[in-house]
Formats: C-alpha cells, sequence, structure tokens
C-alpha cells in the first residue's frame, strides 16, 4: 500500500466503521455483492497535454462525472468509484484535489487525508515520478442502508512510481499493490458523493 494510502487510511480508522454501521441489510437490494465487471466508462482520465502520452504527463483539466455515475441507485454509485479514482489520480498529477473533495462531504476526513498529501507530493511538483495511478479493479460489495447511504468496499491497485514526501528527501521505490477501499457514499442534489473512505492494503 502506498503512503498516500496509509495516510488516509490512519485518519479515519474507526470513522468508517460509524458511518457503514448507519448501513443495514435493510432493503432488498442490500448485501448482494455485485459480481458484474465495473461499467465499460470507468476510463475518464482526460488526454495528456504533455508532450507524449507517458505516465508523468499531467492533464489539463480533471475528468468530468460521466453520466453512468450521476443519480443515486446503486449502478450508479458503482459508477461513482470508478470515477471518483480517476479524480483521485488528478489531484496526484496536479496537486489539486479541489475536483475530488467537491465529490466529497465536507466532513469527509480520509478525503482531507489525501487531499492534504496530493498537495504536498504530486507529478506537478517532482514528488511522483513513473506508474502513480491507481485502478479500479472491482466494486466488491455495494449496499444501500437503512439511512439512504451507500456502504460497500472495492478492490484498488496501484502502480510502481517513485516518491518524495519532501523536494529534500531520497526518493522512496513505492512497487505495484492491491488495497482495498471501503467507502460510504451520500447524496447531494441527487447524486452520489463520498461521505467516508478508508484505503487499507
Amino acid at each position: 500500500m502506498t503512503f498516500r494510502n496509509r495516510l488516509a487510511a490512519t485518519i479515519t480508522i474507526g470513522l468508517l466503521t460509524t458511518a457503514v454501521a448507519a448501513c443495514s441489510n435493510g432493503s432488498p437490494e442490500a448485501g448482494r455483492p455485485d459480481t458484474s465487471p465495473p461499467p465499460s466508462t470507468v476510463d475518464t482520465t482526460p488526454t495528456p497535454t504533455s508532450p507524449g502520452s507517458g505516465t508523468n504527463a499531467v492533464p489539463s483539466a480533471p475528468p468530468s462525472r460521466p453520466a453512468p455515475a450521476s443519480g443515486s441507485g446503486l449502478a450508479a454509485g458503482e459508477a461513482f468509484i470508478a470515477y471518483y479514482v480517476d479524480l483521485l489520480n488528478y489531484s496526484y498529477a496536479t496537486g489539486d484535489p479541489t475536483p475530488f473533495m467537491t465529490a466529497s462531504e465536507k466532513g469527509c476526513l480520509g478525503c482531507q487525508g489525501i487531499a492534504d498529501y496530493a498537495r504536498k507530493v504530486n507529478v506537478k511538483n517532482g514528488g511522483i515520478k513513473g506508474n502513480y495511478k491507481d485502478k479500479l479493479i472491482a466494486v466488491k460489495e455495494i449496499y444501500r442502508g437503512a439511512s439512504g447511504r451507500l456502504g460497500g468496499s472495492a478492490t484498488i491497485r496501484s502502480g510502481t512510481y517513485e516518491e518524495r514526501l519532501t523536494p529534500s528527501a531520497s526518493p522512496v521505490q513505492q512497487t505495484s499493490s492491491d488495497g482495498t477501499m471501503e467507502f460510504t457514499l451520500s447524496t447531494s442534489s441527487g447524486d452520489w458523493v463520498m461521505y467516508e473512505l478508508q484505503i487499507t492494503e
């Protein structure tokens, strides 16, 4: 698991348990893992503006919410997770967490931990080099709780890249690994937003 994911996980221990506890198996759709592959619109990453299409190119604009991630159904929640991972990757490239924070509740501490990391360590300022992008492998479980929020988990795979936590620090090699993103989603203006998340190895 990468430093950025450990940082978010450390901040949110205990918080996700409380948030997901509000989700119960009270709805007919609840508790059934979605075994279908993620939607075909998973790749919403904009085309890089730097010459070539290398892994360290910095995109000029954040990805837009795809149509399948709009609305408040279970399928929209699953598509939102793919979109959210793309927003996280945008922040790791640019150092700008505004787009994914806009798609998050203000009180999401895990989101804030990732935002703090992205502002300090990113491709744009030379803090990250290599295949830094996280990839959604599968949404393993998604269910609606009694509160109306969605809870669940997804498998995320990080790439292999070099990370420098401060300009004077020695680079640290981060190897590719799989982690689990446990999430709770809430609605805002009819669409899902991240209520809380925790990423663990």
